[in-house]
Parts: C-alpha cells; structure tokens; sequence
C-alpha cells in the first residue's frame, strides 16, 4: 500500500477523514443554532468524555457549523494555571471582528470594544508589594480603541463577565445573528471563573440573547459545573461523547479506504475493532498501521495482526507513555493498584472494559495504606488530568486502555 495515499490521521484534535458516528452530536447543535436564529430559548452545550474519543474534533466541527451561518465566534483552550479573563476577552474579539463588516453602527463596536479592553486590561499583573506592572509586563488585546470606564471592570470575574458577555449578545443581536463561545479542557478551570461562567450565562439564558458557550471536557466537568453553581444541571444541555459503535468504527476505517479504491475484509474489521475498542483515536492508530503494512487490497486480518505491534508501540510512547512519565513514583503505585483493581472487578463482573472506576477505599486496602494518607497522590492525578471522580468514593481513568497499558509497564 501507498504510504503517501494513507488517509487516517490519528493526531491530538486532528479532524478524521471520515468523522462517523456523531451525526446526532451535529444535528442537535443544528437545532440549537435556528431555535436561537428564531428567537427560542436554548441552552448553552457541555460535551464530556475521555481522552480521545474525539471531543475537540467535535467541537471544531460544531464551530464551523456556527460560521457556516455567519454567527461570531471564538475558542479557548483552558488551563489550570491561567484566568479565564484574558482568552476569553482575545475569543471575544475575534467573534465581534467576524460581526463587525456587517454591523450598520461602527460606533456600537467601537463601544463593546472599549468596554472589552477594560475587561481584558483587569487581568494586568501587578508588581512587588501591588506596584504598577512595568510597561514590558503590561498585556495588551490589540485593540485600538480606548478602554471604556464603569462597565465590566469592576475586578470581579463574575460581574464583569455577565455584564461583558451581556453586551456582546447585543451586538449580535444588532446584526441579526449569534456568537458562540467555544472553550476545550473546561474541567480545568478555576472554580472562580467556573462560577462566573455558570452565572454569565444563567443570565443570558434568562435575558434569551443569543451567545452561548459550549464547552468540552471530561466526563467529571457536570460535577466540577454542579459545585460552582447548583443549578447548573438545568443550565447546560450536556452530551456524553463515548466510544464509536461497530457500524460507525467500520464507516471510519472503510469510508476513506474507499477513496482511494482499498476495501478491507470482514475479518479484518473484526479485529481492528477488538483493538481500538471503538475509541476513535485508536482507529485511527490502528487503521493507519494497518495501511503502512499491507502489501495489497484487501486488507486482511492478518496484516492488521502484522501491524498491531506497530500501532501498541506508537500509542505507548505518545498517547500513554507521555502521560505517565508526569506521574511521581507514588502517583505511579496508585495507579497500577487501580488498574489491578479494575482488572480483577472486570473479569468478575464480565465487563469487556477493564479500566472501570473503582472505589478509593479499595485502592487503600490493596497498597495497605489509610485512605486519607493517599489523598494528596489522588489529588495531584485529578489536577494532573489523569484520573477523574464521576462518583463520591471513586475513579477512574480519563484515558481508555489507561489500565491495560499500566498491567504491562515494571514495577
């Protein structure tokens, strides 16, 4: 096979060539987006799951899906170690900047930019003992016009957010359109600016002015949304992206194959799918292996059982061997006692997923440790992005095949 014509690209937010299995995703994002165009309440989008069943892929898709029908948007990623008032403010600008051409009232964008460059600007570091920041240390937005005085820039992130994001609806209420506001890795937030985004749009939903937010994150982010706000459960529409099912994993794999006049045999198909598990990332590792090692068309079950190898050696360096080599030697043992642990209750209960949650009290027997002497290891994972708490008392791991890839490193 022509390694130059391999259409599968498994990369960190890569879009697939063929994205299957998230028709319903798409479709329910279209319904969102002419509700508002008609002036019908909606809610803002939370999109939960683990590590590479393709989320940020989704929420790409989604915000083209919004350009497509010229509303204004901006993305973020966030990250713990950073304010949310600075990306926001920059995925702001770039919205009201698709909206400005067909705004009537150049004075009106002048004004929302001035009220976002006070915004923007309250983020400024401040020096030893609260001295003014140097002139080199000053961040600027790149906005021409001068700061606005009395309107989003109080210091507080919850009011100056309603009140910013309450203004940039009007603005797309001027042009007839909407603006989305799109933010990867959301479970990263702090728990301030968490609050102050469940509060903004809370508001928004009841003003029914056209911005939303839609968020992506791991499958823990309604709890981290539920802790800063209770009545985030009904503020926030959220969709769990899961693993691919078998026919939408084989239209992934034999879609762009087809392309490029390749067909693969059923046994083939079979086993990809007990290798990847249906998890798109490891579809696409696995098909693109696959590819580079078959002599011709068909591809069969043999040349995937060649490739196989390949693929397990690609995903233990870059997708599971980056991110344990974060982990401390105690974060490490805690690790592998919940993957022994997910092991023995899968085989048990006749799971087919041998990286289930398990209770953290069962973890602290297995290491023969008192649970809370464990915590900061706990801790230092979740901050880590490495394991979640779905439920009160366990966890799990955010990447698939986290657990089996643990059950085959040394001690």
């Amino acid at each position: 096979m022509d390694p130059v014509r391999n259409p599968y690209a498994p990369g960190a937010g890569q879009r697939p060539p063929e994205l299957a299995g998230r028709g319903r995703e798409l479709d329910v994002f279209d319904v969102v987006l002419e509700r508002i165009a008609r002036g019908r309440p909606e809610r803002s989008l939370m999109l939960t799951g683990l590590r590479g069943v393709g989320k940020t892929v989704l929420l790409n898709t989604l915000r083209s899906q919004a350009i497509n029908r010229l509303w204004g948007t901006g993305k973020i990623e966030a990250r713990p170690d950073q304010s949310l008032r600075r990306p926001v403010a920059a995925a702001l600008h770039m919205a009201v900047r698709e909206l400005a051409p067909r705004h009537r009232a150049p004075d009106r964008i002048d004004a929302f930019l001035g009220v976002l460059k006070a915004f923007a600007q309250r983020a400024a570091p401040t020096g030893r003992g609260g001295a003014a920041p140097k002139l080199r240390d000053r961040w600027q937005p790149g906005i021409d016009v001068p700061a606005s005085s009395g309107r989003a820039d109080s210091g507080d992130i919850e009011i100056d957010l309603v009140e910013l994001l309450t203004d940039a609806a009007a603005v797309a209420t001027d042009v007839g359109t909407g603006i989305a506001i799109f933010i990867d890795e959301m479970q990263d937030l702090g728990a301030e600016d968490v609050s102050a985004l469940c509060a903004a749009c809370h508001e928004l939903s009841q003003l029914g002015a056209p911005l939303i937010v839609v968020g992506a994150g791991l499958p823990h982010l309604p709890a981290v949304l539920s802790a800063a706000k209770s009545y985030s459960e009904r503020l926030f529409r959220y969709q769990r992206i899961d693993r691919l099912d078998r026919i939408a994993a084989d239209q992934a794999l034999c879609a762009p194959a087809e392309r490029e006049e390749v067909e693969y045999e059923q046994k083939a198909l079979d086993l990809l799918y007990e290798k990847s598990g249906g998890y798109p990332y490891f579809v696409q590792a696995y098909g693109k292996a696959t590819w580079d090692h078959a002599p011709r068309s068909p591809i069969t079950a043999a040349d995937v059982r060649v490739a196989a190898p390949e693929a397990e050696a690609e995903l233990a360096v870059g997708f599971f061997g980056s991110r344990f080599e974060r982990a401390t030697p105690a974060e490490r043992e805690y690790m592998r006692a919940m993957a022994t642990l997910a092991l023995v209750d899968g085989e048990e209960s006749g799971r087919d997923d041998m990286d289930a949650a398990v209770p953290t009290a069962e973890i602290a027997r297995a290491l023969g440790r008192k649970p809370a002497s464990l915590s900061p290891a706990r801790d230092a994972l979740i901050k880590k992005g490495l394991i979640y708490s779905g439920e009160r008392g366990t966890v799990a791991f955010t990447v698939p095949h986290f657990g089996r890839y643990l059950r085959t490193q040394p001690a």
